[in-house]
């Protein structure tokens, strides 16, 4: 799992666009004035962007019930702050940035990373999910407990993530797997030392499955922020999400979804 991705694809038909922008997603005027706010608000509702395939985040119960996950809980929350109704539009990935541009909706909630090329072309809301690096290696094995301690020793990475880039230059020779799942089955099999992965990660999995006999060695000092994302110029809106979100972190409400889904505190 990692939603630390930075590619985006082509914008959509202009046919497509132009239907959307006259739906009435956020926006401002013709005469640049700031309406996203009072967009939300005489609708009653705010349409967030979600995948709906991206668990335990966006995701539907048994894979066909209702529409459910931290982000989705989240941004429900910020709703009901709002005083409007969420309504969640379920958008695959690679098309989920062309769709807010397009005015599709008013907002993504599907852990968006914030990152300089994005702060350059969307705002951002306060973080609501704040994860690391970690390492994870079997209950018995007590030589790694720092990243200069993987010079050396194999870990099982996906040669597409960042947590590839971050084992190479730690001096770890990596043996290539599909995705967590394998590289976890291969550390419980001694048959490489360790994985490196998103905290994030670790807390679902180690949640659902408590008797793994696995343990975190060791974790990032920097940290990855995720947040709420809007078109450029959403200023009124941004504003009042992050006071609903300050609300959701004071009244512990941001913690509580994190126990949910986590077993531990992801929101700060």
């Amino acid at each position: 799992m990692n939603r630390r991705r930075f590619g985006l694809v082509g914008m959509l038909a202009a046919a497509s666009i132009a239907l959307a922008a006259c739906s009435g997603g956020t926006g401002s005027t013709a005469t640049g004035g700031d309406t996203s706010l009072s967009d939300v608000k005489s609708k009653g509702e705010i349409v967030f962007a979600t995948e709906g395939t991206y668990k335990p985040f966006s995701f539907h119960e048994g894979g066909a019930g209702a529409l459910t996950g931290y982000d989705v809980e989240v941004a429900q929350a910020v709703a009901g702050k709002l005083g409007v109704k969420a309504t969640f539009q379920e958008t695959q990935w690679d098309g989920i940035f062309a769709g807010l541009e397009a005015k599709r909706f008013d907002a993504i909630a599907n852990q968006v990373t914030i990152n300089a090329d994005r702060t350059a072309k969307y705002d951002f809301s306060t973080p609501y999910t704040v994860s690391a690096g970690v390492i994870v290696v079997k209950d018995s094995n007590d030589s790694i407990k720092s990243f200069a301690d993987l010079k050396g020793k194999t870990t099982a990475q996906s040669l597409t993530s960042n947590w590839y880039t971050l084992a190479t230059q730690s001096g770890a020779n990596v043996q290539a797997v599909e995705g967590w799942a394998q590289g976890v089955a291969l550390v419980q099999q001694d048959r490489v030392d360790a994985i490196v992965n998103d905290k994030l990660t670790w807390l679902d999995y180690n949640k659902n499955t408590p008797n793994s006999g696995l343990k975190v060695a060791a974790t990032t000092t920097d940290t990855s922020q995720s947040a709420i994302a809007f078109r450029k110029g959403s200023t009124e809106l941004v504003s009042a999400v992050d006071k609903a979100l300050a609300e959701l972190a004071a009244d512990g409400t941001l913690a509580a979804l994190s126990e949910k889904y986590f077993g531990a505190d992801v929101s700060k």
